[in-house]
């Protein structure tokens, strides 16, 4: 139901407007938000967006207690109270969740009913109307109606773009109170490689060989976060005008949704654009045409089928902690009816598991995600097969990764949220990482945002895992990355220097190190099913042995930094140490400032094809 007044309307518009960011859409058949209501980017100097590395969150672990498997009916379950309403996309991750209720409303027999919780799904691919549903919500409840039955209790969204999309919603919220704030309680599953920036293998063999590509995509979307992610992990510039051409940048042509994208590959989309030269027009223009794509499924399979020539640059296989499925609710509801929203969440949790452990519940989830996303040409079978993900042949003969997903259950949730001893938590950081991303790229629409901790309350979650904790076991099938054994991937998913600061001759960090390892470690816990390979490199100064011997313990230092923070996170082996010391300087060392470029740390992250 819309929001009553008008003038509220007008200042959610607004305030989403400026704020709403990266994140994204499943389902086409709607224009993008952004299209629609934010206004063009300004013209601005093409740059390296920031850094952004996730780490891999590759669950399988099991229930600590055997889960219930019966599969549920199909009949209403007829109790649990007041219905709670909970929006969501047309997503595969969230299939433990909708397993858990039996349908798109709970179901006798579900895990939701037997926990008491009369839950109803309703797919909402539109964020605008999700932010609308959220705030009517919590106006209803700030006159006074303790159960609103207008708006939503809850919605579920991508991670990398909960920054923007909680910033518009709380920027207007917060008139009401600091108690009707938004926050995140919760994640069903993650992306597991359906979202990818594809393009021509000369990019993925080359990342420089994109510089002057030209990209379509629903911009400043999850997918569009990708392939940023992948320019900043290559110190590759972006230009964030859509409306101009830079030949030292990646550029882009704003599409209406991801099936918008990959037709403007297929139909070889062009335009003439002016070209710019670090953030001037030159006088010039340049005929530019579609080359590379962001996208998610079936997306991909579109391009794969009906042109190809795309391979998958990089996706949510490598960056698999970048796109975590993000319940949000009003906190003041919440904290009210407290043992409710644990029993969902627990409920989803058991889903969880009982997808991940069992086939059968697979299938039926798949059978309630088709009656729930409603989604033409579908049938419960896609579904599965795309939450499984599969490899086909393109037109051109190229071999193509369609689809994956996984689902969370409480150990998963345990390590997400950084509660299990040792761990870093990983929401946090795809939060922090892609709204400065977003931040940086386009500060006219997010000049701002929330620190994780003042949208994030992992009571209920804790609260769980007193009742029901997970083994030592289970929390280390669900850890994010996970050891390596025999040689690291062959392929480079990137390569960046860092400048960490040592004592002059020593492996002993400075003061001003701290900063830096902080944000590099940071990165690491975004850059998901990579192998992570530490290369540390000293300048000419003193002996050439000693300088080999001396970059290998900075290098170790490092790695020691990390691992001592998240041993969880970075179990022994993840890690690979190399020294090179003053023979691969990257500026002379007939300088001061020479010398400073050549004591540096190299990370380069590999993955597997």
């Amino acid at each position: 139901m819309k929001i009553k007044t008008p003038g509220k309307i007008a200042i959610l518009l607004v305030v989403i407007g400026i704020a709403y960011g990266a994140f994204r859409m499943i389902s086409g058949g709607t224009g993008g938000f952004l299209s629609g209501i934010m206004p063009s980017a300004k013209e601005r100097e093409s740059t390296v967006p920031l850094r952004a590395d996730l780490p891999t969150l590759e669950s399988t672990s099991t229930a600590s207690k055997n889960p219930n498997m019966a599969i549920p009916t199909s009949r209403p379950s007829g109790s649990g109270g007041q219905q709670v309403r909970l929006l969501l996309w047309a997503w595969n991750a969230q299939l433990g969740g909708l397993f858990a209720n039996g349908g798109a409303e709970t179901t006798e027999g579900s895990l939701m009913a037997k926990q008491g919780v009369n839950l109803k799904y309703i797919r909402q691919d539109d964020p605008t109307k999700m932010q609308e549903e959220l705030v009517t919500f919590a106006n209803e409840l700030s006159r006074g109606n303790a159960q609103p039955d207008i708006g939503a209790h809850f919605v579920a969204i991508m991670g990398d773009g909960s920054a923007s999309f909680l910033d518009g919603v709380n920027r207007v919220l917060e008139k009401l109170g600091p108690e009707y704030k938004a926050k995140v309680i919760g994640s069903m599953g993650y992306s597991r490689g359906e979202d990818k920036f594809m393009g021509p293998q000369s990019w993925k063999d080359n990342p420089s060989a994109a510089k002057g590509g030209v990209v379509s995509g629903y911009l400043r979307d999850g997918d569009w976060n990708i392939a940023l992610k992948w320019l900043g992990d290559n110190g590759l510039k972006n230009n964030p005008d859509e409306k101009t051409y830079d030949p030292d940048a990646l550029n882009w042509v704003s599409a209406n949704d991801y099936i918008d994208a990959a037709e403007k590959y297929i139909a070889g989309y062009s335009e003439t654009r002016p070209i710019v030269k670090n953030g001037r027009r030159t006088g010039e223009t340049k005929k530019i045409t579609v080359q590379g794509v962001v996208t998610w499924t079936p997306g991909d399979v579109t391009i794969a089928r009906s042109k190809g020539g795309l391979v998958s640059i990089v996706s949510t296989k490598e960056y698999s902690s970048q796109m975590p499925n993000t319940i949000i609710g009003i906190d003041k509801w919440m904290k009210s009816n407290r043992g409710k929203v644990e029993n969902m969440l627990e409920a989803m949790f058991m889903g969880g598991d009982a997808v991940k452990s069992s086939g059968q519940a697979l299938t039926h989830a798949s059978r309630i995600a088709d009656e729930v996303f409603s989604e033409p040409d579908t049938g419960p079978e896609y579904w599965e097969k795309y939450y499984r993900g599969v490899i086909e042949t393109d037109k051109q003969g190229l071999t193509v990764e369609l689809g994956g997903s996984s689902v969370n259950n409480l150990a998963d949730n345990l390590v997400l949220f950084g509660l299990v001893s040792g761990s870093q938590n990983l929401f946090d950081a795809t939060y922090t990482v892609f709204g400065n991303i977003v931040k940086q790229q386009y500060p006219d629409m997010l000049p701002s945002f929330d620190k994780a901790s003042l949208i994030t309350d992992t009571s209920y979650v804790r609260s769980i895992s007193r009742r029901s904790a997970p083994t030592t076991t289970e929390i280390a099938k669900a850890s994010p990355i996970k050891p390596m054994t025999g040689a690291p991937p062959k392929r480079v998913v990137s390569r960046k220097s860092w400048r960490i600061r040592f004592a002059t001759g020593k492996a002993t960090f400075t003061p001003e190190a701290a900063s830096q390892l902080g944000k590099l470690m940071q990165d690491l816990l975004i850059a998901g099913n990579t192998v992570v390979e530490i290369h540390g490199h000293t300048d000419n100064a003193g002996n050439a042995d000693s300088n080999m011997k001396l970059s290998e313990a900075r290098a170790f230092a490092v790695k020691s930094w990390i691992e001592k923070r998240a041993r969880v996170n970075f179990p022994e082996g993840k890690i690979r140490i190399f020294s090179h010391g003053q023979v691969n300087p990257v500026s002379p060392n007939s300088s001061e400032a020479g010398k400073a470029q050549n004591r540096r740390v190299e990370i380069v992250l590999r993955a597997g094809d």
